[in-house]
C-alpha cells in the first residue's frame, strides 16, 4: 500500500499514480487492440460497464465470524446470502474438509446490545446456540430436534463453559420488566432448561467473560453508564470454588482509567489483557503481586472498539509466546511476541483485516482479508501464515482491483484525517481527454469505527464503472489511538463533517476528481454527518444516507439501552444540552440543504427508528430538493437479506447517474426522484 502524506506538496497525486495500476484520466483519442486483449473504449465516467454486479456483490457476500477451537477442529459462523444472509454454523475438520453443523436456516444471532456477537459455544459434539428470531439459547446435538434452554424475553452470548462442560457462563441481558434491559453474568446448566443462576450483576453493562485452565478464577469486563466499552471499563476478577460458587470479587487496577478489554488467561495461568493506558491500546499482564505490567509498547492500536462480543485480537502459542495484531498508520500487522524478553517479529504486513484470534492444538488460527479478494481463515504457520478456509466467492481479476492509496491530510482546528482513496479502474475503459471522475466519499458507521483497505465488491462495484472513492477515517474513528478516537466528543456533527469536506477539497485540489460530481455516502452514524454535510456545506453535490439520523434529539430519547447515553460524550448531557442537540440536527436546517437526497431505511430499525429518515425526506421533498425515500420491511439498523441490499445499491447507482446526468451501463430497476425536474438532462455514454 502507498502511503502518501498531505504535508508532501512538492510530489502531486498525479505523480503518484504511476506507483499503482490505475486508469488513465488523459485518454488517448483511441487506442488499438493489441493481439489477445481487447480495445480500450472511451466512455465517460460512471457509464462503464463492469464485470461486478450488484447481485455479485451481495449475492455471494459472506461474512466469517466466531472462531473456536474444540477437540482439534474450528468452529467458525458464517453467513449464507442464500438463507437471506443468516448465519450458521461450520466446522473445519484437522483434514481441512468443512461440514455444516448449524444450518443458516436456523438463524444464528444474538441482540445482546442490539449488536450481538459470540452467538454459539461448541462443547463436545454439541452446539449451544442463540437464535435470531426469539433470542432463545438452544442445545443443538447430531441427530437431536433443537432444544430451548433459557425463557423468552432474555437474551445470551458471549458464553463460555466450565464444570467440565455441564455448566456455562453467558452474558444475559433480561428484557423481561419494563425499563431498561437489565445486565447479568449467569450461570446455565446444560443438563435441564430453566432460569439460569445471577453469578454477578450490578453494572450496567458486562462482557468477555473468561476463566483460566484449571476452572478456579473468573475474569470479565464491566461498565456504566455513560461510558460506552472504548472510554472506560473495569476489569474484575473472582474466585471459583468447586461448587461454582464465585468469592473474592475485586478490580484490577482501580486507580486507573481507560478502555480495558479482551481479558484472556494465558496456558500458564496468567492473566493478560488490553488496555489504552497510554493512549494506545497495548497488551498487559496482571503480576502475582497484583500490579500491572505492559506487555507491548506499541504505538499502534491491538483491537478495535467493542461494538459486538468475542472480539479477539491475541491469542497464545504457549505461555511465553503470543500472536497478536495492531492497527498503525493505516496499515494491519501481525506479530508474535516473546512475553518474557520483549523480542518480537512481524510475521505478516499484507492484511488489511485480521481478527478473531484463537489458539488451537496445532497454532494460533484468525480470520483474515487483504486489499485482494482473499479473505478466509487463517493459520499462523512458522514464521508465516497459511490461508486453510475460503468461502468460494466471484473475485474480479486482477487488472480490474483498484488498490488502495493510504492518505492523511489536514483538516480543521490543525488536525489531521485519513483515509483511503481509489481510482477509477476498468482495463477496457478509458475517459474523455480533460475529464476527472465522480466521486464517492464513504463515510463508516460508529462513529467509533473504522474504514479498512480490505478488498472490498462494494467499493470495486463502484471504480469499475468509473467512480473515485475516498473512504474516510474522520476524527472519531479507531486505529489512531485514544485521543484521536475521543477527538470527536463534543464535536459530533462538525469535525466529522469537516473532515469529510477536507478531505474532498483536498482532492478537487489535486486534480483528481470533478468538483461537480462530489458525492457523499454513510450509514447510521455515517448518514447523520452525509446529512449534516448537504445541510451545514456546499461541497457536496448529492448524498445518500442509509438509515442515518436527522433529529439527534430524538435519538436521544428513543434508541436502545447500549448507546442511551453515547451521545453525552457526542454532543452531551441531554436535556442540559438541548440547544446543541437542535443546532446539530440536520432536520432543524433544512435552508442550507439544497442538493439531491436517497434515504435508504430499514422499517423495523430499533436502533435508529425510521422516522429519522421520514421525516427529512418529506420536509426536503415539500421543499422541491431531488429526493426519494426507500423503506425496507423486515429490515433493521443494516440490511441483512442480499435481495434488500442488491435494491439499495442499484438505485444508489440510478440515483448517481440522475443527479450527475449521465446513464450507468446496464438494466437498473427504476428510482423515481421527487422533483426531479430540477436534475439536467442525463447524457449517453459515448
Amino acid at each position: 500500500m502507498i502511503t502518501v502524506g498531505a504535508m508532501v506538496r512538492g510530489l502531486s497525486l498525479a505523480a503518484l499514480v504511476l506507483l499503482q495500476t490505475s486508469c488513465s484520466q488523459q485518454a488517448p483519442a483511441e487506442v488499438t487492440a493489441t493481439e489477445g486483449k481487447a480495445t480500450v473504449q472511451i466512455s465517460a465516467y460512471g457509464t462503464w460497464t463492469s464485470p461486478l454486479t450488484a447481485e455479485d456483490v451481495f449475492g455471494q457476500a459472506v461474512t466469517i465470524g466466531q472462531l473456536q477451537s474444540v477437540d482439534g477442529a474450528i468452529y467458525f459462523s458464517e453467513s449464507d446470502p442464500k438463507q437471506g444472509g443468516q448465519l450458521g454454523i461450520k466446522k473445519l475438520a484437522a483434514d481441512d474438509q468443512v461440514t455444516e453443523v448449524v444450518p443458516a436456516a436456523f438463524g444464528v444471532g444474538s441482540r445482546v446490545h442490539e449488536y450481538g456477537g459470540a452467538p454459539y459455544l461448541a462443547i463436545g459434539n454439541s452446539i449451544f446456540v442463540t437464535r435470531m428470531v426469539d433470542q432463545l439459547f438452544y442445545r443443538i446435538a447430531p441427530n437431536q430436534e433443537p432444544v430451548a434452554l433459557t425463557p423468552l424475553g432474555t437474551r445470551h452470548a458471549d458464553c463460555i463453559s466450565y464444570s467440565k462442560g455441564s455448566r456455562i457462563i453467558c452474558v444475559r441481558e433480561d428484557h423481561r420488566l419494563a425499563g431498561e434491559a437489565k445486565a447479568s453474568l449467569v450461570t446455565i446448566n446444560l443438563n435441564f432448561a430453566g432460569e439460569g443462576d445471577t453469578f454477578v450483576d450490578g453494572h450496567d453493562f458486562f462482557s468477555s467473560p473468561t476463566i483460566n485452565p484449571d476452572n478456579t478464577q473468573l475474569a470479565w469486563i464491566a461498565w456504566d453508564h455513560p461510558n460506552m466499552p472504548w472510554d472506560n471499563t473495569q476489569l474484575w476478577v473472582g474466585e471459583l470454588n468447586r461448587k461454582g460458587e464465585i468469592s473474592n470479587v475485586h478490580q484490577i487496577a482501580p486507580k486507573l482509567k481507560g478502555a480495558v478489554m479482551q481479558p484472556l488467561y494465558a496456558p500458564d495461568g496468567q492473566l493478560y489483557f488490553i488496555a489504552d493506558y497510554d493512549n494506545w491500546w497495548n497488551l498487559y499482564r496482571l503480576k502475582a503481586d497484583g500490579s500491572i505490567e505492559q506487555v507491548t509498547k506499541l504505538q499502534g492500536e491491538i483491537g478495535e472498539p467493542a461494538w459486538v462480543f468475542g472480539e479477539h485480537a491475541y491469542a497464545f502459542e504457549n505461555a511465553h509466546s503470543v500472536v497478536f495484531s495492531y492497527h498503525q498508520n493505516g496499515n494491519i500487522h501481525l506479530m508474535r511476541q516473546d512475553v518474557n524478553s520483549g523480542t518480537s517479529e512481524e510475521l505478516a504486513t499484507d492484511f488489511a483485516e485480521v481478527g478473531q484470534l484463537i489458539s488451537a492444538d496445532n497454532g494460533v488460527y484468525f480470520v483474515g482479508a487483504k486489499a485482494t479478494p482473499e479473505r478466509g481463515i487463517y493459520k499462523v504457520s512458522g514464521r508465516g501464515t497459511e490461508l486453510v478456509y475460503a468461502p468460494p466467492i466471484k473475485g474480479l481479476e486482477p487488472d480490474y482491483i483498484a488498490k488502495p492509496v493510504s492518505m492523511s491530510f489536514d483538516t480543521s482546528d490543525r488536525q489531521k484525517a485519513y483515509g483511503y482513496f481509489y481510482q477509477p479502474q476498468n482495463p477496457l475503459y478509458s475517459a474523455p481527454q480533460n475529464s476527472k471522475p465522480p466521486l464517492i466519499m464513504m463515510l463508516h458507521g460508529g462513529p467509533t469505527a473504522a474504514a479498512s483497505s480490505a478488498y472490498s465488491s462494494a467499493i470495486q462495484y463502484w471504480t469499475t464503472r468509473g467512480f473515485a472513492v475516498f473512504n474516510l477515517n474522520y476524527r472519531g474513528s479507531t486505529g489512531y489511538g485514544r485521543k484521536y478516537r475521543q477527538s470527536l466528543y463534543g464535536k459530533w456533527g462538525v469535525a466529522d463533517v469537516e473532515d469529510a469536506v477536507n478531505a474532498a477539497r483536498y482532492l478537487v485540489d489535486e486534480g483528481w476528481v470533478d468538483p461537480n460530481m462530489l458525492a457523499i455516502r454513510g450509514g447510521s452514524a455515517g448518514g447523520f454527518s452525509v446529512l449534516s454535510a448537504l445541510a451545514f456545506h456546499d461541497t457536496f453535490k448529492a448524498g445518500t444516507s442509509y438509515f442515518g439520523i436527522s433529529d439527534i434529539e430524538i435519538l436521544a430519547k428513543e434508541t436502545h439501552k447500549f448507546e442511551s447515553r453515547y451521545l453525552d460524550q457526542l454532543i452531551g448531557p441531554y436535556p442540559a444540552a438541548k440547544q446543541v442537540y437542535h443546532d446539530r440536527s440536520p432536520l432543524y436546517h433544512l435552508q442550507g440543504l439544497n442538493e439531491p437526497l436517497l434515504l435508504l431505511q430499514g422499517l423495523d430499525d430499533k436502533v435508529v427508528p425510521p422516522n429519522q429518515s421520514e421525516l427529512i425526506y418529506q420536509a426536503v421533498k415539500a421543499k422541491g430538493v431531488p429526493t426519494a425515500f426507500i423503506g425496507f420491511d423486515g429490515e433493521g439498523h443494516g440490511f441483512r437479506k442480499p435481495a434488500n441490499n442488491i435494491r439499495a445499491l442499484q438505485s444508489e447507482l440510478s440515483f448517481y447517474g440522475q443527479v450527475f446526468g449521465f446513464i450507468p451501463a446496464g438494466d437498473l430497476p427504476a428510482l423515481t426522484l421527487d422533483n426531479a425536474v430540477a436534475l439536467p438532462k442525463p447524457v449517453e455514454a459515448q
